[in-house]
């Protein structure tokens, strides 16, 4: 059935074993977003060959009404189909599909989920705030530097976002020569769609948000920061110069290629790139002055992001504003690839013969 971790051919030896004897996919099924990876062990990682996402608005009106309406479950639905036929084409043999906030939050959640599984034969698990935190570390730990003792990463969502508080060290065994740590994470019950539906819904898309309006969503989301940064004496370490602080989500990555100057997203330009935490406030301001529909016309931005990328700018804000490191790196990429690395490394521990396995 789609959905479900196969483990075969794992005692052929060589480039056919472990994780080089399957074909992987994970679905990200979060608020706003439907994102589907299918990919291949590789000497470097691993190869995508096929991918999807979809703006689903899954989200849509839960946290004004606590559960997952009938449009939004009807895109969903639809979305997952073409995730569901992708899987197949593949013939994927180890696949693990999850979903967050949405899910976590709505009354009818475990209901839709269910119904998923008997319309695509997927089989979702909603994951809790800590798993995320600790996917997205996994996809990201290449892009530390090993110099700086820790690091920030900040995953905005679409639900709620989530903040890592890592130990980094030099690992020369390791992918990228680093090695980590999670020494504790928050998770802010505000991301891009429910910042947006409590703040600025019912707003005419050609109308501008006033200022007290944005500065109000700022200081919500620094409101929740603050307990986590004098737990962790955050502020301290960045005046010494020992915290890196990584954005990994569809605000921080459109902010990035805004700067940039780029017509069309490119990931290769952007994974990976750094900006100025000057820079970022720069654009969140010029982003504030803008109306949903002068929004749309800015090159990666568009329709599709436009009616959030206020909510998103706020939070992306009072993450710099509350935490002044002189630069962000900007990570594309997320639970996906999280999801992927623990799956290639489980095939490497079934396959190999001097593990101990249960009778």
């Amino acid at each position: 059935m789609a959905g479900e971790s196969t483990p075969h051919a794992g005692n052929k030896g060589g480039w056919h074993s472990g994780r080089f004897a399957h074909t992987f996919a994970a679905i990200d099924l979060g608020t706003n977003n439907c994102r589907l990876l299918v990919a291949k062990a590789s000497i470097e990682g691993y190869e995508v060959i096929d991918s999807y996402s979809r703006p689903v608005r899954l989200g849509e009106g839960v946290a004004l009404n606590g559960t997952l309406c009938g449009d939004a479950i009807d895109r969903t639905l639809q979305a997952l189909g073409v995730c569901a036929s992708k899987i197949e084409r593949h013939r994927v043999s180890r696949a693990r599909h999850i979903a967050t906030e949405a899910c976590r939050r709505a009354c009818n959640g475990g209901d839709f989920l269910a119904t998923v599984k008997t319309r695509t034969g997927l089989d979702f698990e909603v994951i809790p705030p800590a798993e995320e935190a600790r996917l997205a570390l996994a996809s990201c730990e290449n892009l530390l530097d090993a110099a700086i003792p820790h690091a920030l990463l900040v995953d905005i969502g679409g639900g709620s976002t989530e903040v890592s508080w890592i130990r980094v060290r030099g690992h020369a065994g390791r992918l990228g020569g680093v090695a980590t740590e999670l020494l504790d994470m928050t998770s802010v019950p505000w991301g891009v769609v429910t910042l947006t539906e409590s703040c600025v819904r019912g707003t005419p898309r050609e109308e501008r948000v006033s200022r007290a309006c944005y500065d109000d969503m700022v200081e919500r989301i620094r409101a929740d920061l603050r307990p986590f940064c004098a737990r962790h004496g955050i502020a301290d370490a960045i005046a010494r110069g020992e915290v890196q602080l990584i954005g990994a989500s569809g605000t921080v990555t459109t902010v990035s290629a805004h700067h940039l100057g780029l017509k069309r997203y490119n990931r290769t330009l952007v994974d990976g790139s750094r900006i100025g935490r000057d820079t970022i406030l720069s654009i969140c301001d010029e982003l504030a002055e803008k109306s949903v529909v002068e929004l749309t016309g800015i090159p990666c931005i568009g329709n599709d992001r436009a009616d959030l990328a206020l909510a998103g700018g706020a939070i992306l804000e009072a993450v710099c504003r509350q935490w002044p490191a002189p630069v962000v790196r900007v990570a594309d990429r997320g639970l996906r690839e999280g999801v992927l690395m623990d799956l290639m490394r489980q095939a490497d521990r079934d396959a190999d013969p001097f593990r101990c396995r249960d009778a």
